[in-house]
């Protein structure tokens, strides 16, 4: 069992162990040592790559200093309704709101505070989004996010950072209250006191067990997450007693670079792009959301698709170094016309050919799409496609926490000193894959650390 009831031998004491160094791990401990305790961050893998370093960046927040900068008056309840548009309702709505406004604080705290640079982005949106309320990294990766994270935890004295230290056990006493943690930095294993512990080690989308017991539709599908995403921080909670929820909710993604696994920007099809398969033919509405597309994707021949788009849609992409790497690595294909594409794609002429002007058709307002695509755009040459694949991402069931992120039980008491975020706590996007709502990975992984970790310092200062 995860749980070592050895309450005593403790190698050395602080105030909050964090477990786990992705966003949500990064973000708690910085909150936590800017509010006056020591805060320390255990991290299993010696170069961690987490799901938050993976992602795109893409913060959501409505009402921020820089989307009224942007000219854009919006509530944090006008995005809690695109949630709940996107997961038809099945949230919890209490914590979907709260997560909600807590994006304000969190998004100008992360620049004012922690320093990261983000900029906020107004030249396209991605599904379920009404308004432009992305705010992002100017390379628009994760992992300028996380860098930038990581070196202002690195800077501050209340801080600390170490990699290859794998927490094996929770200590927890009689009464399941929690008292620290066991890890393993190499050949050593220390018993470290803490008067709290934030899971932040994200969710199970790296088990295969757990997976195929939760998500079985997505079980075989290539997994583009962090490879310590295993799921013990859940299943310790479950272990003292934690709930769970939306244990079946995951986001995946339509839009893989195959055989290469480099992520292509979802913008090429939000902008006006579509996608075919190895016959040349569209095969569903793009636009319903990239992560329930991806079982679209993956139930075609082959599991595979080719995004197909144009020069305009091409240059948009270039702001994304993900987009950058593929083209150099050879992924993206360029043609000055559609049978010189299927050519260089082996995709049929012809019936490239009749899908596109099909789908010009509907852009000139000459037909109804068959899949109910509403927003066709016009496309020219020269046309550009990318072999792509549908991949697991993250799960985003987890244990159930309060709106402090502290990890609750059936009867909503929090189980003592524990407190989970990120891809550990249950998530804000329903059941399944079409709940997700671009960017409430980082909206609970940032939101919940910052959250608990405020919340932790506050309470070891007053001796709770």
């Amino acid at each position: 069992m995860a749980i070592d009831r050895n309450t005593s031998d403790y190698s050395f004491r602080t105030d909050v162990v964090v477990v786990g160094s992705g966003g949500c791990g990064l973000t708690a401990a910085l909150a936590a040592a800017q509010n006056g305790v020591e805060a320390l961050v255990l991290e299993k893998q010696r170069q961690p790559l987490s799901n938050t370093a993976r992602s795109g960046g893409m913060i959501p927040a409505a009402g921020t200093r820089f989307q009224r900068a942007a000219g854009i008056e919006e509530t944090p309840e006008e995005m809690a309704a695109d949630i709940f548009r996107k997961n038809h309702h099945t949230s919890d709505p209490e914590m979907t709101r709260h997560l909600a406004r807590t994006a304000v604080s969190l998004v100008e705290w992360l620049v004012d505070e922690a320093g990261v640079d983000l900029v906020f982005i107004d030249d396209f949106k991605y599904p379920g989004h009404s308004q432009y309320r992305m705010h992002a990294p100017p390379s628009r990766t994760g992992a300028a996010l996380v860098a930038d994270l990581r070196r202002a935890v690195e800077a501050h004295p209340q801080a600390e950072l170490v990699t290859d230290a794998a927490v094996t056990h929770l200590i927890a006493d009689e009464n399941d209250v929690v008292r620290g943690v066991v890890v393993q930095h190499g050949t050593q294993q220390e018993r470290v006191q803490a008067g709290k512990v934030i899971l932040a080690c994200n969710g199970f989308a790296g088990n295969p067990e757990m997976v195929a017991h939760y998500c079985p539709d997505v079980a075989e599908a290539l997994y583009f997450g962090g490879e310590g995403n295993t799921g013990e921080g859940i299943l310790w909670g479950m272990a003292l007693g934690g709930t769970v929820a939306f244990m079946d909710a995951y986001q995946a993604h339509a839009s893989v670079a195959t055989p290469h696994a480099i992520l292509i920007t979802y913008a090429i099809i939000m902008e006006g792009g579509f996608q075919v398969n190895s016959a040349g033919r569209r095969f569903g509405d793009e636009t319903s959301g990239y992560s329930e597309h991806a079982l679209a994707v993956l139930a075609q021949p082959g599991g595979v698709a080719w995004d197909i788009y144009d020069e305009r849609l091409h240059q948009l992409a270039l702001q994304f170094d993900d987009y950058r790497q593929a083209l150099a690595a050879g992924a993206i294909k360029q043609a000055d016309s559609v049978a010189e594409l299927a050519g260089l794609l082996g995709l049929p002429t012809d019936a490239l050919a009749e899908t596109l002007a099909a789908y010009l058709a509907c852009a000139a307002g000459e037909g109804v799409d068959e899949y109910g695509r509403t927003d066709c755009r016009p496309l020219s040459p020269p046309f550009y496609g990318v072999k792509v694949t549908g991949a697991l991402f993250h799960t985003q069931g987890g244990l159930g926490v309060d709106f402090n992120g502290r990890v609750l039980r059936p009867d909503d008491s929090p189980i003592p000193n524990l407190y989970a975020g990120g891809g550990t706590a249950a998530g804000i996007s329903g059941h399944g894959p079409g709940g997700y709502f671009s960017g409430n990975g980082l909206l609970t992984a940032l939101g919940y650390g910052w959250l608990a970790g405020r919340h932790a310092a506050a309470a070891v200062k007053a001796g709770q």
